[in-house]
């Protein structure tokens, strides 16, 4: 079984597109793991990434109980989202 879970930051990137962009965006998120995807490496190994288009969505996967869980936790434009991400760890890391 394979589940897929939006946090709300994710969520509100995408309602925040144009309607082309956003429908493109929502249907890949929806067919995870099916799409161009892709494990990170580095500071982000143990996450991966939905490309589509322009945008990319930072995901990770966990499997507990038999249920393959997609965790969509950060979407940005290309141009920004690992350095965006990358930050984002290490303030949660000092917290």
């Amino acid at each position: 079984m394979i589940r897929v879970v939006v946090h709300p930051q994710v969520e509100a990137f995408v309602r925040g597109l144009a309607p082309e962009p956003r429908h493109r965006l929502a249907q890949a998120l929806k067919r995870l793991p099916a799409g161009d995807t892709k494990a990170l490496e580095g500071r982000l190994s143990g996450y991966g990434r939905l490309r589509v288009g322009g945008y990319r969505v930072v995901y990770a996967e966990v499997v507990k109980e038999g249920v393959r869980t997609f965790q969509c936790l950060f979407a940005e434009r290309r141009s920004f989202i690992y350095e965006l991400f990358e930050q984002i760890l290490a303030e949660q890391a000092l917290e």
